[in-house]
Parts: structure tokens; C-alpha cells; sequence
């Protein structure tokens, strides 16, 4: 499997990714954000965390303007699967690949530590190996990450099973850290093809480190 890694000014967490994926044995390259093309052999295309173009202006806003972004979404369109991670989940958002946008955290911090999340729908590439109600524990690193949807928006979400994630304890109830709509830590598009969530599976593939949940989470990529 070929995993393209997208990078823009101010990305930090591309080679994270990039290890994440060659420990489960995929092929990786990393993607300048000047590039206007995705390679052909991509399988799938992460745009991954950090703080593109330094979050001015509004987290992910200036790299949806970036030169690849053109060829993300005729990737995206023709049925190429995309993963964004925590800013690349803002990306994602704000070029209108997924719906609902990300913004400042309810109590104004930036937030850092590991969060438990549940499974919402695994009918997806991305969770097939995970069952609805798993709890799982992964890293979340942000300042902008409260989910945001309006009431129309948040009905679809939850008729097409497009929530993915939600931010729970240990246990599975409801522990939201940052304010998010219904609790809301990751979702994905219509076509089930484009996903984005604010946690980050690929800093959680150590037991060592904290956790290695996020192993499951990706090899779904790698099964499909």
C-alpha cells in the first residue's frame, strides 16, 4: 500500500505519520504543498497535524488555498481515500471536503494529553477493524478542535452514519474535552471516502509511549 503525506508550511507531524504507516508496512512519500498532482500510486492521501501557515488567519484556512489542494479534491472526488489528522482535519473542513468547521476550544486552552474516544459507526474503511462501542485511547493536541455543525447538518451526520468518533471516558459515557457538538471527535464525508478527526492515531502506536490503539485504527486503511 502507498500512503502520499501532504506538507505544508508549519506541518509537524508528517513524519509521525510517516512512521506510523511504515511500521504497519506501507509504502510512504511526503507531498510538498507546491506540488499540483497526487502520485498515481497513491492508495491513500493523509493530510496530516500541525499548524499550516502558522493558524493565521484561522486554523487550516490559508491551506486551502495551497497549489495541491486542487488535486486533493480531484483525488477526493474520484473516489481517493483521504485522512486528515487534527489540523488536517481543519483543512479538510475548510476546503468543504467534509462538512461542519473546527474552532477555538470551549475554555480557550490548548489542550494535550490522551482522550478516550468511542466508536460511533465502523461501516468505513477507516474503523472496519474496530466495533461499534470500542473505546479506544488517543493523543489529542490542539487549541482549535470544538466541532461545530448546525442542527440541519448534525441530523445528516447522523443519518448517513457519519460520525465516526466521540469523546468519552474510559467507560465509553460522554467526557467532551473542548466543547465539540455532541461530543463530536471525528467524521467522514457522504461517500464514506474523506475522514477527518481532531486525535492523533499515528502518536499512538507504542504501548510504551501511553497506548498503541491507534494501530487498529489505521490498519483499517491497510485491509481495505
Amino acid at each position: 500500500m502507498k500512503v502520499s503525506i501532504l506538507q505544508f508550511p508549519g506541518t509537524n507531524c508528517e513524519y509521525d505519520t510517516q512512521y506510523a504507516f511504515e511500521k504497519l508496512g506501507a509504502k510512504t512519500e511526503i507531498i510538498w504543498h507546491k506540488t499540483t498532482s497526487i502520485p498515481n500510486d497513491t492508495d491513500l492521501l493523509v493530510v496530516a497535524g500541525g499548524f499550516s501557515y502558522g493558524d493565521y488567519l484561522r486554523s487550516g484556512a490559508i491551506a486551502k488555498f495551497s497549489p495541491v489542494m486542487s488535486a486533493v479534491k480531484e483525488y477526493a472526488n474520484n473516489g481517493g481515500k483521504v485522512l486528515g489528522i487534527c489540523n488536517g482535519f481543519q483543512v479538510l473542513t475548510e476546503a468543504r471536503l467534509l462538512p461542519g468547521a473546527l474552532k477555538r476550544n470551549e475554555g480557550l486552552h490548548f489542550i494535550s494529553k490522551h482522550h478516550h474516544l468511542k466508536v460511533q459507526n465502523n461501516d468505513n474503511v477507516f474503523l472496519k477493524k474496530l466495533e461499534s462501542g470500542d473505546v479506544v485511547n488517543i493523543p489529542i493536541a490542539h487549541h482549535d478542535g470544538n466541532y461545530y455543525i448546525n442542527e440541519e447538518g448534525l441530523k445528516e451526520l447522523e443519518a448517513n452514519g457519519q460520525i465516526l468518533l466521540k469523546y468519552t471516558d474510559a467507560n465509553g459515557k460522554i467526557s467532551n474535552p473542548n466543547g465539540s457538538t455532541q461530543s463530536i471527535a471525528g467524521v467522514c464525508n457522504k461517500e464514506k471516502n474523506v475522514f477527518g478527526l481532531m486525535p492523533h492515531p499515528e502518536r499512538a502506536m507504542e504501548a510504551l509511549l501511553g497506548s498503541d490503539d491507534g494501530i487498529t485504527m489505521l490498519e483499517g486503511f491497510l485491509a481495505s
